[in-house]
């Protein structure tokens, strides 16, 4: 059993900011509104951050200690299009924004965001029409090419779409459609990583308002270009030591992610994370009896590995809310977001992985890390006070 309890997540808050999160379109390079949504939250939790040219959020939630540093990270930024054509027949082609299916796409309302507007519309498959077409739509194959945006105004030519003002490039936001059950699951659009981002604040919450201080200094991070690939390349101006990402974890056949808990990723397509902070974070789940479960994601990128590939030595370890249909129609459940919140608080309360951390290793081998005698090597390194008697020591 752990030594103290966790402050517990506000899970009617952490719902509350995700409906109002989704209601805001923010496809990757249309994030300005979604930015300024979250860094109110903030706002009203007293946690300073600051902004980066193009609108990363960088928080600081302060600790006893300010070395070594900690970062979390949740992207603001979703899946969308843009669009790549004005075509004769007066409809749009369409580009995707991040990496995902056209088949997703097909049916979708849409709001085409021009410079001077917002147009409505629906994205269809080039045959859209059963009575017209018959069977010959199922021979389409799926793809951004066989696909088109019907726009919801007169627009019959490419010279309509002109005068009304679209233009290349102009962004394209899919409608989220979120239904919250009473089963507690919760279906969306977007969900990628918009529920990440209010597991992060309902965590940010719940310790803010418990009065007790972390161990160490720790900064939330709000990407902007995750979805892209480029995310907390550029977010990391401290002395960070740890990084963990937020993200979306697949429930699908050969995944052992679950929509009722949270996930430890222990590899992705950028390879393993960090041995040590992985299983950091597993003892925290054992500790506090939280349902988590190891998983490997195969055709997957985060923060933490633009972070690493930026040229940061950290680190770096994911925690992920367990999903069904991925960057397609998704779909969650509030145990999972509960579990990601709480795990969360416990990481942000915990000591660092190895306080030896503040500084390279050097040339000391008698500071550098044991694979082999992780938990012995955990043991040894010095803790500070439980959780209860750190309560009002801002000291």
């Amino acid at each position: 059993m752990p030594e103290q309890r966790l402050p517990e997540p506000d899970l009617n808050y952490l719902q509350k900011v995700l409906l109002e999160m989704l209601a805001i379109p923010s496809p990757t390079g249309f994030t300005d509104t979604i930015v300024r949504y979250v860094a109110e939250r903030l706002e009203e939790l007293g946690i300073p951050f600051e902004l980066t040219r193009r609108g990363t959020i960088r928080a600081t939630l302060k600790g006893r200690k300010s070395s070594p540093d900690r970062a979390v990270s949740a992207h603001l930024d979703t899946i969308g299009a843009s669009v790549r054509t004005l075509q004769d027949n007066g409809r749009l082609g369409l580009a995707p924004v991040g990496c995902w299916s056209s088949r997703f796409a097909e049916g979708s309302r849409v709001s085409v965001f021009t410079d001077t507007g917002v147009i409505r519309g629906s994205v269809l498959p080039l045959m859209a029409s059963g009575h017209a077409f018959n069977t010959a739509i199922d021979q389409l194959p799926v793809s951004w090419e066989h696909v088109e945006l019907r726009l919801d105004a007169y627009c019959a030519t490419r010279a309509d779409c002109e005068s009304l003002g679209i233009g290349i490039g102009d962004f394209v936001a899919f409608d989220p459609l979120p239904e919250f059950t009473e089963s507690g699951h919760i279906s969306a659009r977007h969900l990628d990583d918009k529920a990440g981002v209010a597991a992060l604040l309902a965590s940010l919450k719940a310790i803010v308002e418990s009065g007790i201080q972390p161990q160490i200094d720790c900064h939330p991070l709000f990407t902007i270009t995750e979805e892209t690939g480029s995310g907390a390349a550029a977010a990391l101006p401290w002395d960070v030591s740890e990084f963990v990402g937020i993200d979306i974890a697949p429930v699908a056949p050969g995944q052992h992610s679950s929509e009722h808990a949270v996930s430890v990723a222990m590899q992705d397509s950028a390879g393993p994370y960090d041995y040590h902070l992985s299983r950091h974070l597993l003892q925290l789940a054992r500790e506090h009896n939280l349902p988590a479960r190891r998983d490997l994601f195969r055709y997957y990128f985060s923060d933490a590995h633009s972070a690493i590939t930026a040229g940061h030595d950290i680190r770096t370890a994911l925690l992920a809310f367990g999903c069904d249909a991925t960057h397609g129609y998704e779909r969650t459940h509030i145990d999972s977001l509960a579990a990601l919140s709480r795990l969360l608080s416990a990481y942000l309360l915990s000591p660092p992985v190895f306080a030896s951390d503040s500084q390279p290793a050097g040339s000391s081998l008698e500071r550098f890390s044991h694979q082999l005698e992780h938990d012995a090597q955990m043991e040894s390194e010095t803790r500070v006070p439980a959780v209860d008697s750190l309560v009002g020591n801002k000291s």
